[in-house]
């Protein structure tokens, strides 16, 4: 029976990982510092990790090692030439989280245009039960529909805020930041046009060499003051500090993020945004609808399934 190890399980939220350890010996720790990874996996012939970094020096102490499953889709945590070099096969999970993403995506540019958190909170202070007036103008809403809504990187996830968006009424294009050439029912346009062009920005890219800091300064310089950015994919793909600046600056009006350069964000000039409603900000976790999680398990336990089946 082979020994499968999970370094970080609470990535799962607790949900049923049956699927999983029915499959062999099961040993979960919530959480992995970097220094523990050789000891917890010392005996294990199958490592599960989300976000703990496996690496190629801890790979050359992990003489069991055969299968590292990646409980998700970005593979940046394992050292993959390590990996392939030691005969030790990887295996992400893709597509599951698809729908939460999206409809993350679009609650934010709909939480954003509305104003949500301002006029939540705004009766949750009592100031609207000591208000005059039926209505409070303090910030002025907009509609998303009949704006014009970028997407960089149309992926399935891209695709789908594109049919979103689409359904709200808005016109969709996008900036493809591999540079093949598809047949798509939007409009591919140069970024820097896309980002003058757009009143709504949300990015789907993974992170690589080509979208490491790809909106900074200057290309948010560009920007309508009424645009709005979401970023969604990958922390890094945006320059945060350059986004700060612009929102303090009024460059843009607002911006949604659930990924950052560095998780958690320790020190950020995004925690300085003046404006808090401005920004609306979420710990890593637009993909974790519980729906998108049991996908998760199932992509896990296929990996799995599949491995043991080929090495029987």
């Amino acid at each position: 029976m082979k020994k499968i190890v999970f370094l970080d399980e609470y990535s799962i939220a607790g949900r049923s990982f049956e699927k999983v350890t029915s499959q062999g010996e099961y040993i979960a720790y919530d959480f992995t510092r970097k220094e523990q990874v050789v000891e917890r996996l010392k005996d294990a012939d199958i490592a599960i990790t989300n976000k703990v970094v496996i690496d190629g020096e801890a790979m050359r102490q992990l003489p069991n090692l055969k299968l590292i499953c990646i409980a998700a889709t970005g593979m940046n945590n394992v050292d993959l030439e390590t990996a392939k070099e030691l005969g030790i096969e990887v295996k992400n999970a893709v597509g599951y989280s698809t729908i939460s993403v999206a409809e993350t995506t679009l609650a934010s540019a709909l939480a954003l245009a509305r104003n949500v958190v301002y006029f939540d909170e705004y009766f949750h202070d009592k100031r609207y039960s000591q208000a005059e007036r039926a209505f409070c103008y303090d910030r002025l809403t907009f509609q998303i529909s009949g704006k014009r809504w970028a997407i960089i990187g149309l992926g399935n996830i891209g695709r789908e805020v594109a049919r979103l968006a689409s359904a709200f009424g808005c016109e969709v294009r996008y900036y493809s930041t591999s540079g093949v050439k598809r047949e798509e029912q939007y409009e591919a346009m140069e970024l820097k046009e896309l980002l003058e062009w757009c009143d709504i920005l949300s990015v789907h890219s993974p992170l690589n060499d080509r979208t490491r800091g790809l909106v900074g300064a200057e290309e948010l310089s560009v920007m309508k003051p009424s645009a709005i950015v979401i970023n969604v994919a990958r922390g890094g793909i945006i320059d945060e500090a350059a986004l700060a600046d612009a929102l303090n600056n009024g460059t843009i009006a607002a911006a949604a993020l659930d990924v950052f350069s560095v998780e958690p964000l320790r020190e950020s000039p995004l925690y300085d945004v003046k404006d808090r409603y401005r920004l609306l900000a979420s710990p890593h976790n637009a993909w974790s609808a519980a729906e998108a999680i049991d996908n998760l398990i199932d992509c896990i336990a296929e990996n799995i399934r599949v491995w043991l089946a080929k090495n029987a």
